[in-house]
């Protein structure tokens, strides 16, 4: 079998011109963020959005615009910012839902409103309540209601996978009579498996007498880990868009990685002939944007994105990867916007330098943005001898998740030791006053949270520590994230520095600050939306 990055594609395969593309539409930000500990502010969001659009994803989707005052507020200002990709807002089937989303896409200038109604019998029966006729007629008055408002419909059957295939077949037809556009097919708990999605798919093509006039869309989670196979599958049997999420972010086990159906379809042309605009060299700085923002860390052998994905430690690889790097490499780091250099900067070099650096990895900072960036890039390569790739990029997320802090760490002196009772002299400027304190705790870690709170009183949980290393050695950056729990609220901090404590402190100061924001625009607890 042909399994090249060069190879020819199989005779069957089609001309790169005459190739149906595959329409990418990202969930990252609505499916995504219902990941427990997943939340994301206004501002992260946007960040997202702008990334999300520069790699060329064809639909973003926004948020569930009737969830929340935070929810609404996303999908409104997203649709300000981006002017490429198409907006989406989901909404259930109730009106109030649809007329919300409509008016938070108000300014997009390409919008769509994705509604949804369960359809299986299990969901219809205990979840609905709702006798299958009536959820018929639902389907119509929400697909006719939001065609009304916007030009642009999709519509899924909710548990797709497991509602019986005459139903499916009759709501599919009659949302695509009632103007859908788009028909998506989601298997919200992951239960299918590819031969049966393909037969699923298969048969709305030959059934549904005008299923020519929609986009078939699928939606898979990775419940069983076969949401990105399921995904492929739909795709051979003549599904034209494919619903996914960054570094696969979703409910329970997921949703179907982005990079990892993208990658598939580039790399693996001549099994799936098709094309995507995704622009695949931004897809690092998308993973790695998620995860900071998520606090939610890529596990070193996820595909694609995961930190040893082009990592050789073997000697048989790598005497191969020396000879020839497709001995062992299906896909070059750069396609997914990695680079080969090892050290790339030093305390020598320059602004210049370190601008133009940063733009090859993806990053435009303003002037003052890169001012900051810039002097805590000259202070790391005075502490470490060797700055990778990686490091910067730590270095600017790090700087970046900074922005308008109203709590800031300005000192922080540490004595522990065996036989020692950890104490942290912590020092702390809040909305722009200066506090010092010191605290004791089971560990330096415990003493440093113990005086940030001291110093700033709050009642939130921490829900997770987690420390990586960003390169190796002893020299390396530690990475830090923090989760941190207040009434229902979940925020997510992050922190990066030679210094693990500091970076630790950092972390936990970039949570509370983000808790802030939230307490300013508390919002209705979120309603559940489609899996």
């Amino acid at each position: 079998m042909t399994q090249s990055k060069d190879a020819a594609p199989g005779d069957d395969a089609q001309p790169v011109s005459e190739r149906q593309n595959v329409t990418i539409f990202d969930t990252t930000m609505r499916d995504g963020e219902q990941s427990p500990g997943a939340s994301m502010s206004l501002d992260e969001k946007l960040e997202i959005a702008t990334v999300l659009q520069e790699m060329g994803v064809d639909v973003i989707e926004a948020g569930f615009a009737i969830a929340s005052k935070g929810d609404f507020e996303a999908v409104t200002e997203v649709s300000k910012i981006v002017t490429d990709s198409i907006v989406c807002s989901l909404a259930r089937s109730g009106i109030q839902d649809i007329d919300r989303a409509a008016e938070a896409l108000k300014h997009a200038k390409r919008k769509r409103i994705h509604t949804f109604i369960s359809t299986s019998p299990l969901h219809m029966k205990h979840k609905l309540q709702m006798s299958p006729d009536d959820v018929h007629q639902a389907v119509i008055d929400s697909v006719t209601h939001a065609r009304n408002l916007v030009d642009d419909v999709e519509w899924s059957p909710e548990d797709g996978t497991r509602t019986e295939p005459d139903f499916l077949c009759k709501t599919v037809e009659s949302a695509i009579k009632a103007g859908a556009g788009t028909i998506n097919i989601p298997d919200t708990v992951g239960y299918t498996a590819p031969v049966e999605f393909s037969a699923l798919i298969e048969m709305l093509m030959n059934r549904v007498p005008n299923i020519d006039k929609a986009v078939l869309s699928v939606h898979c989670h990775n419940d069983l880990g076969l949401a990105v196979a399921n995904s492929l599958a739909a795709v051979k049997a003549g599904a034209r868009q494919v619903e996914c999420t960054i570094n696969g972010l979703g409910e329970r086990a997921g949703n179907a990685s982005m990079e990892e159906i993208v990658m598939a379809i580039k790399t693996r042309n001549d099994l799936f002939p098709y094309t995507t605009n995704i622009r695949t060299e931004n897809i690092m700085r998308a993973s790695r944007l998620v995860s900071a923002v998520t606090g939610f860390t890529v596990q070193p052998n996820k595909a694609i994105v995961g930190a040893n994905a082009f990592a050789h430690e073997a000697g048989i690889h790598q005497d191969g990867m020396l000879k020839h790097a497709g001995t062992y490499e299906i896909m070059t780091p750069e396609s997914v916007g990695l680079t080969k250099s090892t050290l790339v900067m030093g305390k020598h070099s320059g602004r210049h330098a370190f601008k133009t650096k940063l733009q090859e990895l993806g990053y435009e900072l303003g002037e003052n943005a890169l001012h900051d960036a810039f002097a805590r890039f000259k202070d790391l390569a005075d502490k470490k001898k060797d700055v990778y790739d990686e490091d910067l990029i730590a270095l600017v997320d790090d700087a970046v998740s900074r922005r308008n802090e109203r709590i800031k760490l300005t000192a922080l002196a540490l004595r522990c030791g065996m036989g020692v009772r950890p104490e942290a002299e912590l020092t702390l400027e809040i909305d722009g006053e200066t506090s010092s304190t010191t605290a004791d705790g089971d560990g330096p870690v415990d003493a440093i949270f113990r005086a940030i709170g001291a110093l700033f009183p709050h009642e939130a949980n921490l829900q997770l520590y987690q420390v990586g290393a960003v390169t190796q050695g002893t020299y390396a950056q530690a990475d830090v994230s923090v989760r941190l729990e207040e009434n229902g609220r979940t925020v997510n901090g992050a922190g990066a520095d030679t210094d693990t404590m500091v970076a630790s402190a950092n972390a936990y100061i970039s949570a509370l600050n983000k808790l802030l924001v939230k307490r300013e625009k508390t919002a209705p607890a979120a309603l559940y939306a489609q899996a």
